[in-house]
């Protein structure tokens, strides 16, 4: 029986191990621990390749997003539109400034917030449109942009799952007024452990949100607000650097990965496979497929050694950190649909193709044995 990991971070660090134990043992030299070089010279590489004036380095994923919001002013008395399919980590941010979450329902086809119902939520008090580049499709920008422009509203990305994707040859990140990114270890680019960034090219933001983010300081003891700490460490910027330059090779061979699942898979009658945005490029930091036999499949492929996930199994509005807002499945009918159906399998850069050809296998004989 073949193993098949959910994961394979081990075998990325086994192709770079020699370059990222080297940068790791540098900051260990300088001790450059927080912030320092090392975190200055990421963020110059990171914002060179995404063609940005500025990406601010935080400790997280999560503060990106926290951090976007209050460099915009949101905060009490506001309200921030949001996916109704996404990590928790999108729109507990949003309440913590004060601000009120508003969640719209998914796409059916992409997986993404639905542009076609969010100018309903829109009120007096919206600032801001915060979209999910979910599992590394780009969102539909041109509706969603042009939404903003006509409320005169803030968009903030959330392109914790999307490094680099595109939209019409545009990089996620780029279209609104500020880029988040999360680089935990499982991501398309991962650290060794928690970390993110900021894009912007607005100077005054990328200066806000610095200065955030480090005790209100850009010179040290110079507090001119009050703040937070979120810097990322040396180790992970070290890291990080290494891995730079190869992640438009993975996100290649993920994008390729996914096609030959596609193939694979287009016949089995009792699953709905991945389908790709016209004129957007999908990274597949995640593989997400339907089936009405969810709970089954993933008992039958985990006998199989086949390692799988579910992401999410309940959408935000449903969750108990939500019931204040009383949303009801009719509020949110695909992503409440979709929350017993949707299955994560294997994806990594390094995943082969007879690994592939194996789950293909395995999810065809579980189809055949069910019907």
């Amino acid at each position: 029986m073949m193993q098949v990991p959910f994961g394979d971070i081990k075998t990325q660090y086994l192709n770079l191990k020699l370059e990222i134990d080297d940068a790791i043992q540098s900051v260990i030299d300088k001790t450059a621990f927080v912030r320092g070089p090392f975190v200055s010279a990421f963020e110059q590489e990171y914002a060179q390749q995404y063609g940005v004036k500025h990406c601010i380095a935080v400790a997280n994923g999560t503060d990106a997003i926290y951090v976007s919001l209050k460099a915009l002013g949101i905060g009490p008395g506001d309200e921030v539109i949001t996916t109704s399919c996404s990590w928790i980590a999108t729109s507990e941010v949003i309440t913590q400034t004060g601000a009120k979450v508003v969640f719209v329902d998914i796409e059916p086809d992409y997986y993404a917030i639905d542009p076609e119902r969010i100018e309903e939520k829109i009120t007096s008090r919206t600032k801001a449109i915060l979209p999910v580049h979910l599992y590394g499709q780009p969102a539909d920008m041109d509706k969603i942009a042009a939404l903003c422009k006509k409320h005169d509203l803030y968009l903030i990305e959330d392109c914790a799952q999307a490094h680099f994707a595109e939209y019409k040859g545009t990089k996620v990140g780029t279209f609104g007024d500020m880029g988040t990114f999360s680089f935990y270890p499982g991501k398309n680019l991962g650290a060794y452990g928690d970390a993110g960034a900021i894009i912007t090219n607005n100077d005054q933001l990328a200066d806000k949100a610095r200065m955030f983010a480090n005790h209100g300081s850009l010179v040290k003891h110079q507090h001119e607000i009050e703040g937070i700490n979120s810097r990322m460490d040396g180790i992970q910027a070290a890291v990080l650097s290494v891995k730079l330059p190869h992640i438009h090779k993975w996100n290649q061979q993920r994008y390729e990965n996914a096609v030959y699942y596609n193939e694979q898979l287009k016949d089995v009658d009792g699953i709905v496979t991945p389908e790709i945005r016209p004129d957007a490029s999908h990274i597949f930091h995640l593989y997400v497929v339907r089936t009405q036999q969810r709970q089954q499949l993933q008992r039958h492929l985990k006998d199989c050694g086949i390692s799988t996930g579910v992401h999410y199994p309940k959408p935000l509005p449903f969750l108990k950190a939500y019931e204040y807002l009383q949303g009801q499945p009719e509020d949110f009918p695909v992503a409440h649909e979709y929350q017993d159906k949707i299955l994560s399998l294997p994806m990594y850069p390094e995943l082969q193709r007879e690994q592939i050809e194996y789950v293909a296998k395995c999810v065809k004989e579980y189809f055949s044995i069910s019907v």
